[in-house]
């Protein structure tokens, strides 16, 4: 009978633990769909501070094209590497642009990018929330009747939104030169082979991938701004609404990468030639 006790108490224990896990998960994604509701209410009323924005367009978008354009480019080399060793092997060298291009398109360049804006900038932004909430200055601004969301959560909002489908352009053509680099090196085709075959393409395949870049715009700075604005805990607080931010927000983006996908191109055919 004790054993039997024993038991019992641990299952409801572990049931407990799940529970309140559900529990914590539900009330997160409540609060991060009433922060984007807030948000998207704020820039309807146009209650946006415009040099603010721009600033953070600069911030978001405009400092990470280096280093997006640099993994973007890698990456896409290194699927240019495996597919033109396939391709060669069946004779359809001709191929490799397509491919590449659709796969840089559609996938490699907006994911990629999100996911480096998700570690660089939405870090950052949680960060600097997170200081400023655990040192009081939310505070100070809903004192003097100053909307956080309006005049911090707008512009980083907005910024990250309407700058990731350029930095995901910029580091696509990026993708690009490195593919057609490993391409002309590794398969023997040259440089112009390879532009016909990428310009196959659908150019609804761009427009379609660069519209998957402003919903991981609006994940990432909503993601950060709601860490920020719940730090607790001063500078661990802050430490912890950091880390959070990152492995939430890139979660997230790999979980939307996926239902955009089914919803934008799960009804179209794949042409390569």
């Amino acid at each position: 009978m004790d054993e039997a006790a024993e038991s019992d108490a641990g299952l409801g224990a572990v049931d407990r633990r799940v529970a309140g896990g559900l529990v914590r998960v539900l009330e997160a994604v409540g609060e991060l769909a009433l922060l984007f509701v807030r948000t998207l209410r704020a820039v309807l009323a146009w209650h946006i501070p415009v040099g603010e924005t721009v600033r953070q367009m600069n911030l978001i978008g405009v400092s990470s094209i280096p280093i997006a354009i640099i993994v973007v480019g890698s990456s896409a080399a290194v699927l240019a590497f495996y597919t033109a060793q396939q391709f060669v092997q069946f004779g359809q060298a001709n191929l490799i642009g397509s491919v590449t291009a659709l796969a840089v398109a559609r996938e490699v360049a907006p994911v990629l990018t999100a996911v480096l804006v998700a570690a660089r900038v939405g870090a950052a932004i949680a960060a600097e929330l997170g200081t400023m909430t655990v040192t009081e200055q939310v505070d100070a601004l809903r004192a003097l009747a100053v909307s956080p969301i309006h005049y911090l959560v707008v512009p980083r909002f907005l910024g990250a939104t309407l700058i990731m489908p350029v930095a995901t352009l910029l580091a696509g053509f990026g993708g690009m030169f490195g593919a057609q680099f490993v391409a002309v090196g590794k398969a023997g085709i040259s440089a112009r082979m390879f532009w016909q075959s990428a310009a196959t393409i659908d150019p609804s395949d761009i427009l379609l991938g660069l519209i998957k870049t402003f919903v991981f715009g609006a994940i990432v700075s909503l993601v950060g701004c709601w860490q920020g604005l719940n730090a607790r805990g001063g500078a661990a607080g802050v430490g912890r609404a950091t880390t959070a931010s990152v492995v939430i927000s890139t979660v997230l983006v790999y979980i939307a990468n996926y239902y955009l996908t089914e919803l934008l191109f799960g009804g179209q055919r794949i042409n390569l030639f």
